[in-house]
Order: C-alpha cells, then sequence, then structure tokens
C-alpha cells in the first residue's frame, strides 16, 4: 500500500537521526500512516542512539495504550511500522526523507551527500534545522526544488506546530503540498520564508536572553526571573526550565549569537549562558510545587522588560515579511504554549505596548522598535488577528476557519470576519463561488464557543445576539455564488447550522461521530437555524430525533438522510472546488433550500430524550413546529426568540455551569423548570 493524496504517492518515509527529536519525528509519522502501510525508517551512525530512540518510541506506544488512546494491536502496529537501523541503504527508495541530526552545516551536507546518490530523483528532501537557511543546509544538492526545512517543535510527536521553511529555489507546488500533507496528519503546519531562526526561534530564545538579562542586571534571580515569565505570558514552563527540559542551552548559546548579525544586534549569547554551557548543567530552577517568592517590585520590573522584549521580537519578525500575524499568533499560542502575542498587546493597549518597546531598547541597545508596530499605535485601533482566512484557487475562494485549539468553534470574532469574507466575495466579480471549510481533519466547526453563550445576560440580548450570527449564515445561503462547505471534521452545533446555510455539503468518508446538534445537553434550543433549516433539508421526521437527543450521527448516515451530498476518500478541498464549479455550469443541480412553510406530519417519531430537560425540550419543540408553519425567514426570528427564553429557565444555567465545570461527558442534572 501507500499514502496517495493531494497529486502525490508515498510509500516510505526516512527519518535520519535517532537522537533527541528524530525519533518522534518518525513515531508521529508512524501514527498516522500505518494504516497505509508506509514504513517509516530511521537511520543512524550510532547503534546505541537507533536503540535509545527504539526504547522511546515503544515506550511512548505502550504508555499510549495503556492510557487508551490506543488500542493495543493498534499501538503495537504502530512501533512494529517503524525500523531503526544503522543501513542507509534501507531509505534508498523512501519518498520523503527528513534529517534530525546535529545542527552542523558539514553534518547537513555529508547526509544530503549520501542521499541524494541513494535516493529517488523525486524524494522530498527535508532537514529538521532549527536555524539554519535552507540555502545553506542544501546548497550541495543539485535538484534544489524538492528541497526545504520542515522546523518540528518539541515534543515533535505532540506538538502540533511545524514551520514549512522553502528556500529561494524550492518548487513551491512543494511547500503547498507539504502544507497539506502536515495538516492532514494532524499538525499546525505555518509557511515561513527562509531567514536564520526562521519565525519562532528568536523569539523562544530571544525571551531566554530578555529573562537572563534581567538575572545578570541582578532584577531577580534565576527562579524568579524563571517564574516570573512564566507568570507574565502565561507559559506552560518558564525560559530557563524549557531550556532544561530540550537540553537547549549549546544550541541556544550558538543561535543567539547568529541572530546578532542576522536579525539585530540586541541577540547575543549572555554571560550566564555562556558559563552555564562551559558547566554543562542544568540550571537551578524551582522543583514541582516549590513557591517562588518575589515582591510586587520585582515583578513589575522583571514583566514588564520581558513584555517589552515579547512585543519588540513579535513586531520585528512580522515587519520583516517572512510570516503574518495570524501565524505568529497560531505558532505562540499552540507551539510555545503562552499568550498569544498581538491578542495580548490588544488586550493591554497599544500605546503602551508601544512604551513598553521603546522603554526596553532604551535600555538595551540594538534591540529593534518595529514600524509596525509604531504605525498600528498611531492608529488608536487594535491589530487585526485573522481567524477566517481566505484563499483564491482560480475563480474559487476558498475560506478556512482555522482555531484549532478549541476545534475551530465560533466566536463573534469568526462571524466578523466571516461576515467581511462572505461580502467581499459577494463583491469580487473574479469569483464565481466558494468553499467553506475548517482547519485540520477533526472538526468543521465544533460548536459556539460557549464563553459567548454564557455571557447572554437576558432573553433580549441572547435573540440579539442569536439574530446577528443568523444574518451572517443567511448572507451565506443568498451569496448568489454557489458555497460548498468542505466538512473536513464533526460538525456540531453551530457549524452543522453554519453547514446547512451552504448551497451543498460533502464530508470526508468515514467519521463515525460526524454531526449532532447538542444544544438540548446545554439546556439551550440551537440558535442559528437549527430548528428550520434541519427539517426543511431532510424532512421532519428525520429532523425530529436529531434536534431532540442531542445524539450524533456519523457521515454514512448524514449522506443517507441528504443532509450532505457525498462522503468524499480523497481530497476533500479540490472535490469541494469541483463541485462549486459543476454547479455553477449547471452540471450539478442542488435543490435550493425551502423557504415557504413545510408540512408537518400527522404523527411524528417518538424520541427518548433521556436525562434531557422536558422544560428545554418543550421549547424546541415549539421552535420546530411553529416554525414549519412559517417562512423560513420568519422562522428564524422564532428560534431567536425561543433562544432567548431559554435563559427564563433554571436548566439553560445548569447546563452551561455544568459544561463549563465538567465538560461534555458530564451529564447535567437537569430540574426540568
Amino acid at each position: 500500500m501507500a499514502f496517495t493524496m493531494f497529486g502525490r504517492t508515498i510509500r516510505k518515509i526516512g527519518v535520519v537521526g535517532s537522537g533527541n527529536i528524530g525519533p518522534d519525528i518518525a513515531l508521529h509519522f508512524s501514527q498516522n500512516l500505518y494504516a497505509y502501510s508506509v514504513p517509516v525508517v530511521v537511520v543512524d551512525i550510532l547503534q546505541a542512539a537507533l536503540d535509545s530512540g527504539s526504547k522511546k518510541a515503544e515506550s511512548k506506544m505502550a504508555k499510549a495504550a495503556e492510557k487508551g488512546i490506543y488500542k493495543k494491536e493498534a499501538a503495537d502496529a504502530i512501533f512494529k511500522n517503524m525500523l531503526f537501523t544503522t543501513d542507509y541503504g534501507k531509505i534508498a527508495d523512501a519518498d520523503f526523507v527528513i534529517e534530525a541530526a546535529f545542527e552542523r552545516m558539514d553534518v547537513k551536507h555529508k547526509i544530503f551527500d549520501q542521499c541524494q546518490a541513494s535516493c529517488p530523483k523525486t524524494a522530498i528532501f527535508a532537514s529538521n534545522s532549527s536555524h539554519m537557511e535552507p540555502e545553506v543546509i542544501f546548497e550541495k544538492i543539485k535538484d534544489k526544488n524538492r528541497c526545504l526545512v520542515i522546523h518540528y517543535f518539541y515534543p515533535a510527536e505532540r506538538n502540533i506546530l511545524v514551520e514549512v521553511v522553502p528556500g529561494k529555489d524550492t518548487n513551491p507546488a512543494l511547500a503547498e503540498y507539504l502544507m497539506k500533507l502536515y495538516e492532514f496528519i494532524g499538525k499546525a503546519p505555518i509557511k515561513v520564508k527562509s531567514r536564520y531562526g526562521y519565525a519562532v526561534d528568536p523569539v523562544f530564545e530571544g525571551l531566554f536572553l530578555a529573562t537572563a538579562l534581567t538575572v545578570e542586571k541582578g532584577l531577580a534571580n534565576i527562579k524568579q526571573a524563571d517564574a516570573i515569565a512564566k507568570k507574565t505570558l502565561g507559559m506552560g514552563v518558564g525560559p530557563f526550565t524549557a531550556q532544561n527540559l530540550a537540553g537547549g542551552n549549546p544550541i541556544t548559546q550558538h543561535g543567539l549569537s547568529e541572530m546578532n548579525t542576522k536579525i539585530m544586534p540586541w541577540y547575543r549569547s549572555p554571560k550566564i549562558l555562556d558559563d552555564q554551557v562551559k558547566l554543562n548543567k542544568p540550571w537551578e530552577t524551582a522543583a514541582r510545587g516549590e513557591v517562588v517568592e518575589y515582591s510586587p517590585q520585582v515583578y513589575e520590573a522583571v514583566s514588564n522588560r520581558i513584555l517589552g522584549a515579547y512585543f519588540g521580537m513579535i513586531c520585528e519578525i512580522v515587519g520583516s515579511g517572512i510570516t503574518n500575524i495570524s501565524n505568529m499568533e497560531l505558532a505562540l499560542d499552540v507551539g510555545l504554549v503562552m499568550t498569544p502575542p498581538f491578542a495580548l498587546m490588544n488586550k493591554i493597549g497599544l500605546k503602551k505596548a508601544l512604551e513598553l518597546v521603546e522603554a526596553y531598547a532604551k535600555e538595551n541597545p540594538g534591540f529593534k522598535v518595529a514600524d509596525i508596530l509604531i504605525k498600528q499605535a498611531s492608529t488608536g485601533q487594535p491589530w487585526k488577528i485573522p481567524v477566517v482566512l481566505r484563499e483564491d484557487k482560480g475563480t474559487v475562494a476558498l475560506i478556512k476557519i482555522r482555531r484549532p485549539k478549541v476545534l475551530n468553534a465560533l466566536n463573534e470574532e469568526v462571524f466578523n470576519q466571516l461576515r467581511e469574507i462572505i461580502v467581499g466575495i459577494q463583491k469580487d466579480p473574479k469569483i464565481k463561488g466558494a468553499v467553506l471549510t475548517g482547519f485540520g481533519t477533526r472538526a468543521f466547526v465544533s460548536g459556539a464557543d460557549i464563553g459567548m453563550l454564557a455571557a447572554q445576560k437576558t432573553p433580549q440580548e441572547a435573540e440579539t445576539f442569536c439574530l446577528k450570527s443568523m444574518a451572517v449564515l443567511n448572507l451565506i445561503e443568498n451569496l448568489g455564488k454557489p458555497v460548498v462547505c468542505a466538512m473536513n471534521g464533526l460538525a456540531f452545533g453551530g457549524g452543522n447550522e453554519m453547514a446547512m446555510s451552504c448551497a451543498a455539503r460533502i464530508a470526508i468518508k468515514g467519521q463515525k461521530v460526524f454531526v449532532s446538534q447538542p444544544e438540548p445537553r446545554l439546556g439551550i434550543i440551537p440558535g442559528n437555524g437549527g430548528t428550520q433549516r434541519l427539517p426543511r433539508l431532510i424532512g421532519m421526521e428525520k429532523a425530529w430525533p436529531i434536534l431532540r437527543n442531542a445524539n450524533p450521527i456519523s457521515s454514512a448516515q448524514a449522506k443517507e438522510l441528504g443532509l450532505i451530498q457525498e462522503e468524499v476518500e480523497g481530497d476533500l478541498i479540490e472535490t469541494a472546488i469541483h463541485w462549486v464549479q459543476k454547479i455553477r455550469s449547471g452540471e450539478i443541480r442542488v435543490p435550493p433550500i425551502k423557504k415557504d412553510p413545510i408540512p408537518i406530519p400527522s404523527k411524528l417519531p417518538d424520541v427518548d430524550i433521556g436525562h434531557l430537560s422536558r422544560k428545554i425540550d418543550s421549547l424546541l419543540q415549539r421552535a420546530v413546529l411553529e416554525g414549519a408553519k412559517m417562512t423560513l425567514e420568519e422562522g428564524l426570528k422564532l428560534e431567536a426568540r425561543i433562544f432567548g427564553e431559554c435563559l427564563l429557565t433554571q436548566d439553560m444555567k445548569i447546563g452551561i455551569e455544568n459544561f463549563l465545570k465538567n465538560g461534555a461527558k458530564v451529564n447535567a442534572n437537569f430540574i426540568h423548570n
């Protein structure tokens, strides 16, 4: 077998280097491609490194089986799909080779010389470098258009961030292929132009430098500075602790020294890092559970400097043009697990953010105050942080909701950006239709942000809230250009309601848990058209149980019910684009949603609502049955009004509080009032 998708076939993957990260890269590939019988081969010249890497991978899969992440048979199969060997001949037929060896140019050149001599001429060559430009790494490769950097982050099998860094000679189609591939196998890839350190490591290493400088200046000790940095930026661990975990002192020392001339003079290896590298010891950070004490004055002194450095570095990176605001916000959030920078600047105010950066630059020679920050602060407006992205594919606009941490959940900003994009498409004569999708493969849209729902205080507020978001879905429905929803994963609540506003819906095949209207579990009814559009699309009898029992259906069931038009095994987006083109040409005709009243059967199926609120169920039934007697426009207004009535019940409060406290798996104890 082989993995064939997005116009390429991969039969075997090679990973060169069995050190800190190579086995984890290999493990992630095996986890995602073992079902396609794509073997993953790890090559190293040291048998001890191979033995250690193999043992690590085996241990991780054993723990995954113990925790129920994988069934034991699958965990065993994933590990057995990996081969650890000293024989470079075992990757001579690999279609994709990733080098994960030492961060040394001579080592990388030697590895790729061997790969160039033995691997197929069509093989992709990638380096998991953390700093070096692709032009430097691949300078001796004859066919440079198949070469680029894929920068993983620790731990590589779990951290979803990867930087895709093409060189000046990389085939743009290859970079696009790898962006699609990595998204398909569960990563969050961001594309970054070639520059030393790329987009993320100058922040990771720069934050270490900024924190270390506060220690050198006597503002705090190591434990205090580490703890304050962690708190200031909402980090999982502080900068010193992160160096200990990744064993990164020597790499950071070298990286900071190079950034001095390649990015800005402020970057340099601080004396305490040089000394620590000589000692070859970890930093003395706080032990687990240890409380680090510091005064408010110490906190403010250290925190202000860290924020000034953070905002300044981020704006320099975006200002350089190597990536954009949306990518940096995503990368820092999911990759380095810290408070995203542009949202944080918006929160404290751009005037204050600029003051912090200017104060830091005044104290630290060589630190740059980026023009983009000065310009944005002068407008008095916050940064715009795109979470809904538009990319035109010829005459078809691809719209993607990208919020992976919350499975693309809807919030006010998503609706605002979606409205702006749809209006832009409406006015663009070059665009003949659109594809609406979500990021990744787990969810199209997992529903509405619960915090957004919980924020509604009165029935009138809730009704207005529904009508405002409904207006965006109505805009999609009445665009005058076909919008096809490419349902790349589950569509719950508002996700299914958004999909139903599109002209047609297609989905990845074989999704066992696919569509649901789970609102009754929260003590509410659908508020974005679910009670009105679902009966009109699939009929009242079929919609009745789906709306009332809140249970999910599979993609196969959705196809059988007529909710989706096709289950797709191949490239979902390309298939969706073809659907747009065929609808536009008349080759495919998808009946529009009924906008007039629809018939109500004399008898509807009995539905067991189990523990769900009978009070909320009565409101839901009213919305469905009374709405069916109205036009779609009138029915949507009715649904919004009845959604508002949910706020008058005790069960809505119980449902929302239960979800926020216990999550979706714990049933609320409704009192039916």
